[in-house]
C-alpha cells in the first residue's frame, strides 16, 4: 500500500462516519428542503433572467459565462496572475518592439504604421484580462489606450484596425482583406465590454460585421492564418447576436463557417496551434446548425490529434511547429500558444456542451503543461515544451524538434508569437472558475480558491467564497454570503478522475454517489453562512502508453508527476533587467522505474509539505505533494547530439544498477522533467536499452537553421523529394552557387557506389535538384573526385546511383552546382561499401 505522511482522506472519512454514527436525527425544516441529484449537465429548458445567454434560434447553453470582474481569483491562480502582471507578459511596452507606440498601425487612426499585425492584440487578450480579474489600475489605463485606438480606428465603411493595405504586416493578401488580426482584436473588444458595458463596442462590432457581409465570397477569409481559425470570428458573431438580435448576424454566421478550414469533417492542418484552436470550431457552428456532425466533430478530432501525436502525458501534443509523422514520442513538444488556445478551447467547449470531460482536459494543460512553459517568476518564457526535456538551453534542436533556433531558451525577448500571445491563459482560466447556469443557479467547474459574486435565484445577489488548494488537496470549501434567504441550484463538477466524491452540506453528510464526469447539484434555500464542503479523494494511479514503447506515467488527482531534476540556471544574453536562461540538469535523470507487477500504485509514498509562503506551488523545490518511489539508472539512455533526451525505448528495460529512491514532482513545477518514465523489468520480455548512436560527424558549406547535415544519413527513405514529414538538408538560402556537404564513415572503407536522393519543394519553395553535382572522396588530406563515374543523376522522386571505381576513404564529399535563383538539398544518401 502506498504510505501517506500528513492527514488525507482518512481524516474525512472519520468526519463522516461521525455523522453517520449519531443514530436517527430529525432533520430540520430546511434540511428536508435540501435536494441533491446528480445530473451529466443542467437541463436546458429555461433561460438564465440575469445573464446573457443564446438568443433563438439558437441552441440553449448550458452554461453561462459571467461577465469579467464578476469572479475574483485567490491563492495560486491570483499568484499566477499577479507575476503574470509583474513579469514579461505585464511589461511587454517595454521589451517588444510591436508594441511600440509611435509607430503602431493599431493606434494609428489614419490605420497605418510598421506594426500592424497580430501582436499586439495577442498581447492586449491576455494583458486586459489580467488587468480587469485584478481590478489593476494602472494595467486597465494601459489597456484602455489600445482599446481607444481599436474603437477610434473604425472606418466609414465599417472596417476597424490597421489600414494599410488591409493585407496585415506579415501577409501578401494585398487587396484582400487580412481578418485575421482583427479577430483577435474582437476579443479585447468583447471582454472590454462585459467589464465597462461601454456601448461604443456594440456600435463598432455591428458597423464591422456589416462590412463582413458586403466582402464578395472570393475575398472573404483568404490566407492561411483567417481560414483555419475563423471559428474564432464565428464565435464574436455570435456574441453580438446575442446582445442585439439582429437577424442577418445569423446570415453572416453561416458565411463564415461555408468560408471557414473544413474541421467539421477532419484534421485538415497540422500545425500545433491550428490545431489547438480550431479543432473545436464546429461544434461553435453546431449552436446554430444543431447538426450532429458538427457536435460530434470536436471530440473526434481531439481523439484523433492525442491518438497519433498526444500518447504522452501533460494533455498536449507533439506538434514543435507542426505534427510530423514518425515525431510522436514524449520528448516531442508543443508551442505555449498551443496550451493557451487548447485552454481557451476546453473553456469554450464546456460551456457549449455542459460536458464535464472539456473540464478535465483544461486543467490537464493548466496544472501539468502550462506552468513549465514559463520560469517560476514568469519573467521568461520559452517557445516550446515536452513532456521529457531534461535540457532547456539556447542551442538549435532541429531536425529533432521541426523549429531552429533557440526554441528552449527562456527569454522574454524571443518566441514572437508566444510572447504577446501566452498571457491570455490564466486571465480566461480564472474567468472560467465559476459559471451561470439556464436554471438561475452558479456551477463550480475548474476549481480553485476564489470568489464569485453573481445574481442568483430571484435576483438575489450572492457571494460564494472558495477556499481550497487543489489540485494539490482533495478538500474545496464554500461559504455562501447572502443578504436574505434564496433558493437556488448550486452545480459541482466531478473530475473523470474521481470515483468516491464526497459532499457535506452545513457539516451534514450527504448519501448521494456521483460518476466521475457527472455534476452534483444541492437545490435548497441558502442562508447567509451556509456552507459546502466537497472532498475529491485523489488515489495513485498510472498509464501506460502503448504506442509510446510501453512507457508509464504516474497520475494523483489530476496532477501528473516527473522526476525531481536539480535545475541548474545558466544566463544566456538578455538584458540585466529581463534577462535570458538556460536550464541545465544538475542530478541524474535516466531513471526507470521499479514497480510491484501486482499492484504498480503500491510502490508511491506521498509526501506533503507545507504550502508555499509566496503561493507560487509551480516551483521545483516549492511543491506541496511530492511522491517517492523506487527506480534504477539506465546507463544508456543519454542527452543525444542535439542536446535532447534520447529517444524512448522498449519498456521494460534490463538494468544492472542498484535500486535507488527517487523524488517525483507535479510536471507543471519542473522545467526540466522525465514524466514518461520507461519501467524496468527482469523477465524474459525485458530489453535491453541500446547504446545510443555515435554523432554522424558530417559537415557542409552551409545547412539551413531548420535542418541538419545528419538528415542525409538517418536513414529514413523518403516518400518523395516534396516530403516534409522526415528531416532533411537543404543549403537554402544560398542559391546559384557551388555547394558541398560530406559524408563521413565510421571506419575506412571500399566505396563503390553512392545513392542521393535531392530535396526539391516545387509549388511552395525555392529548392530543387542541382544543375549538376559530382562525387569526391578523401585522400589523406586532400579530396579527389573519383573516377570511372557512372552518370550524375538529379531526377526528382528517387534515388539517383553513381557507380564509381572502389576506392578506400573515411570520408566522402557531394559537390552540388546550384540552379540559378534557387537553391538544393538532400533527404537521403547511401553508400555501398565494402
Amino acid at each position: 500500500m502506498f504510505k501517506c505522511i500528513s492527514v488525507g482522506i482518512t481524516t474525512i472519512l472519520v468526519v463522516l462516519a461521525g455523522c453517520a454514527g449519531n443514530g436517527p436525527v430529525e432533520p430540520s425544516k430546511k434540511e428536508s428542503q435540501v435536494q441533491v441529484s446528480v445530473v451529466d449537465r443542467p437541463d436546458t429548458t429555461s433561460k438564465n433572467a440575469f445573464y446573457v445567454s443564446n438568443r433563438e434560434p439558437l441552441l440553449a447553453s448550458p452554461f453561462i459565462k459571467l461577465p469579467v470582474g464578476s469572479i475574483k481569483p485567490e491563492g495560486w491562480v491570483r499568484r499566477q496572475l499577479e507575476l503574470q502582471a509583474d513579469g514579461w507578459h505585464g511589461h511587454l511596452t517595454e521589451i517588444s518592439d510591436f508594441l511600440k507606440k509611435d509607430d503602431s498601425a493599431w493606434l494609428n487612426p489614419a490605420g497605418g504604421g510598421r506594426r500592424g499585425w497580430e501582436e499586439p492584440p495577442y498581447w492586449l487578450k491576455g494583458f486586459g484580462n489580467c488587468a480587469y480579474v485584478l481590478g489593476d489600475e494602472k494595467m486597465i489605463a494601459e489597456a484602455k489606450i489600445w482599446i481607444e485606438g481599436a474603437i477610434n480606428s473604425q472606418k466609414p465603411d465599417g472596417w476597424f484596425g490597421p489600414d494599410k493595405g488591409r493585407g496585415g504586416a506579415a501577409t501578401r493578401l494585398k487587396g484582400r482583406a487580412d481578418l485575421w488580426p482583427n479577430m483577435i482584436m474582437l476579443f479585447c473588444l468583447q471582454d472590454y465590454y462585459e467589464y465597462t458595458r461601454d456601448e461604443r463596442v456594440i456600435k463598432l462590432m455591428t458597423a464591422y460585421m456589416k462590412y463582413l457581409t458586403t466582402v464578395p465570397e472570393d475575398k472573404f477569409l483568404v490566407g492561411y492564418w483567417p481560414k483555419m481559425r475563423a471559428a474564432d470570428m464565428l464565435f464574436s458573431v455570435y456574441w453580438l447576436y446575442n446582445r442585439t438580435s439582429d437577424r442577418w448576424l445569423l446570415d453572416l454566421a453561416t458565411k463564415v463557417h461555408r468560408n471557414t478550414a473544413d474541421w467539421s469533417h477532419d484534421i485538415i492542418n497540422w500545425h500545433n496551434v491550428n490545431m489547438a484552436q480550431a479543432f473545436g470550431g464546429p461544434t461553435t457552428y453546431y449552436m446554430q446548425s444543431r447538426d450532429p456532425l458538427h457536435l460530434h466533430a470536436s471530440e473526434r478530432n481531439w481523439q484523433k490529434i492525442r491518438d497519433m501525436y498526444g500518447q504522452v502525458p501533460g494533455g498536449m501534443f507533439g506538434g514543435d511547429e507542426n505534427c510530423r509523422p514518425g515525431f510522436t514520442g514524449p520528448r516531442q513538444a508543443v508551442e505555449t500558444c498551443g496550451m493557451v488556445e487548447s485552454m481557451l478551447s476546453h473553456e469554450t467547449l464546456l460551456t457549449i456542451t455542459g460536458k464535464g470531460v472539456w473540464a478535465d482536459r483544461c486543467e490537464d494543460v493548466a496544472f501539468n503543461s502550462f506552468p513549465a512553459a514559463m520560469t517560476p517568476d514568469l519573467k521568461a518564457l520559452r517557445y516550446l515544451t515536452a513532456p521529457n526535456m531534461v535540457q532547456s538551453d539556447g542551442k538549435n534542436k532541429s531536425p529533432g524538434l521541426q523549429n531552429g533556433g533557440p526554441m528552449l531558451l527562456f527569454d522574454p525577448h524571443r518566441h514572437r508569437c508566444c510572447q504577446h500571445n501566452a498571457g491570455h491563459g490564466w486571465p480566461y482560466y480564472a474567468e472560467h472558475l465559476w459559471l451561470a447556469t439556464p436554471d438561475n443557479g452558479l456551477a463550480a467547474v475548474l476549481y480553485a480558491a476564489s470568489e464569485v459574486k453573481a445574481k442568483v435565484g430571484d435576483g438575489t445577489e450572492v457571494t460564494i467564497a472558495e477556499k481550497t488548494t487543489y489540485p494539490f488537496d482533495e478538500r474545496i470549501e464554500f461559504t455562501i454570503s447572502t443578504p436574505r434567504s434564496v433558493r437556488f441550484p448550486l452545480y459541482l463538477r466531478i473530475p473523470g478522475w474521481c470515483d468516491k466524491p464526497l459532499v457535506m452540506i452545513n457539516g451534514k453528510a450527504q448519501g448521494r454517489k456521483a460518476p466521475p464526469g457527472s455534476y452534483f447539484v444541492i437545490d435548497t434555500g441558502w442562508s447567509d453562512g451556509d456552507t459546502v464542503s466537497l472532498f475529491l479523494p485523489m488515489d495513485i494511479k498510472l498509464r501506460t502508453w502503448t504506442k509510446n514503447k510501453n512507457s508509464v506515467s504516474v497520475d494523483r488527482g489530476p496532477l501528473t508527476y516527473s522526476l525531481k531534476i536539480g535545475e541548474k540556471y545558466v544566463r544566456q544574453g538578455g538584458t540585466d533587467e529581463w534577462p535570458a536562461w538556460e536550464f541545465y540538469p544538475a542530478t541524474a535523470w535516466n531513471y526507470g522505474l521499479v514497480l510491484d507487477e501486482s499492484d504498480p500504485a503500491a510502490g508511491f509514498e506521498i509526501v506533503k509539505k507545507p504550502w508555499p509562503k509566496d503561493n507560487q506551488p509551480f516551483e521545483i523545490n516549492a511543491a506541496p505533494i511530492l511522491l517517492r518511489t523506487k527506480a534504477k539508472k539506465i546507463p544508456n539512455w543519454k542527452i543525444d547530439y542535439l542536446g535532447l533526451v534520447g529517444k524512448i525505448q522498449q519498456s521494460p528495460v534490463k538494468s544492472d544498477q542498484p535500486v535507488e529512491t527517487v523524488t517525483l514532482v507535479p510536471m507543471g513545477a519542473a522545467r526540466l522533467r522525465i514524466a514518461s518514465f520507461p519501467t524496468i523489468g527482469t523477465g524474459p520480455d525485458a530489453h535491453q536499452w541500446p547504446e545510443a548512436p555515435a554523432p554522424f560527424g558530417g559537415m557542409a558549406s552551409h545547412c539551413w537553421g531548420s535542418d541538419s547535415i545528419e538528415a542525409i544519413a538517418d536513414g529514413l527513405v523518403p516518400k518523395n523529394s516534396n516530403d516534409d514529414s522526415i528531416p532533411r538538408f537543404t543549403w537554402w538560402p544560398r542559391q546559384g552557387s557551388k555547394e558541398w556537404i560530406q559524408y563521413k564513415l565510421k571506419k575506412p572503407s571500399t566505396v563503390s557506389a553512392v545513392e542521393v536522393y535531392w530535396f526539391d519543394d516545387s509549388g511552395r519553395g525555392a529548392c530543387r535538384t542541382p544543375a549538376a553535382w559530382k562525387l569526391l572522396y578523401k585522400d589523406g588530406e586532400k579530396f579527389k573526385e573519383v573516377s570511372g563515374a557512372s552518370t550524375y543523376g538529379t531526377e526528382k522522386d528517387k534515388f539517383n546511383k553513381v557507380t564509381f571505381d572502389p576506392v578506400e576513404t573515411t570520408m566522402l564529399r557531394i559537390e552540388a552546382q546550384l540552379k540559378p535563383q534557387v537553391s538544393a538539398g538532400i533527404l537521403e544518401v547511401k553508400v555501398k561499401q565494402g
